[in-house]
């Protein structure tokens, strides 16, 4: 793939994912990004050796792909600002926004776009990202795989055909870290009022769910299989089980995700419009 990528804007995730692109043997001189900072404009020079620009439209005057990569309250106005010189090259957007649908990105851009909405999550930041992606019908298969090669730079892709189920992203691997990093802050709380010093009740709670993941990733038993091996009927395990159990685990788990799905739709409803 050779096509020109660029960067609007060259926050923690668009430059994880340059970084995931040069190191997939992409070339930096089908890189561009911009910034309205100079000294970030020379930071993306030194780390990345890409060319970069102040201006969105100069940058943008023959691009291939966009990759719309603002904070969500202000990409109303970027692509305003862009609109003109997007309709006149007709690129593929791919927006890494949280919460905006692709209606409204198009809408804002001036309309008939192909338009690739993501919602990545923050281990992108270290090449272990999941990212659910959702193609308008103006998207062809060729832009596409454009897409998900750009998006794969930093983990797994996965494909849904309706954008409604990019916010059951969201709620799952979109917010899903911060349920894990809970979850590992209260094991860490126990383990220390069991008699444990802080680092080592760190380092254990990290190592577990480390392993926990790797033994999923790679084996060939689901979650519930892999449970069942390690709880011996009457033991310690069991007993812990059985505890989240009485406090339904489950449907706390499916109410906070809950919560969060509907969330997702309350926030594009908010910033959607053209207000």
């Amino acid at each position: 793939m050779n096509a020109k990528i660029c960067f609007i804007g060259a926050g923690n995730m668009a430059k994880s994912l340059i970084g995931g692109l040069l190191a997939s043997g992409y070339e930096a001189k089908n890189i561009i990004a911009t910034d309205p900072s100079e000294e970030q404009r020379q930071a993306l020079g030194s780390q990345f050796a890409i060319e970069s620009f102040a201006d969105n439209n100069e940058a943008l005057m023959h691009a291939d792909i966009v990759v719309l990569a603002v904070k969500p309250q202000i990409l109303r106005n970027v692509c305003a600002e862009i609109s003109s010189t997007v309709q006149a090259g007709s690129p593929l957007v791919l927006s890494i926004a949280a919460g905006i649908r692709t209606d409204d990105i198009d809408r804002w851009l001036g309309g008939n776009l192909p338009i690739v909405r993501t919602m990545p999550n923050t281990p992108a930041l270290i090449q272990t990202g999941a990212t659910g992606l959702f193609a308008n019908a103006r998207v062809n298969d060729e832009q596409k795989s454009q897409a998900e090669h750009i998006m794969r730079a930093t983990g797994l892709t996965l494909w849904v055909d309706t954008e409604a189920k990019i916010d059951a992203v969201t709620a799952l691997s979109g917010s899903g870290p911060a349920y894990y990093f809970l979850f590992m802050e209260a094991m860490e709380n126990a383990a220390e009022k069991l008699g444990l010093d802080h680092k080592t009740a760190h380092l254990l709670t990290m190592q577990t769910a480390l392993g926990a993941a790797k033994m999923v990733m790679e084996s060939h038993q689901d979650c519930a299989q892999l449970r069942a091996n390690v709880t011996s009927p009457n033991g310690t395990t069991q007993k812990a089980i059985e505890h989240f159990e009485s406090k339904q685990l489950r449907e706390i788990v499916e109410g906070a995700m809950t919560d969060a799905y509907q969330r997702a739709q309350e926030l594009a409803d908010e910033l959607g419009g053209d207000a």
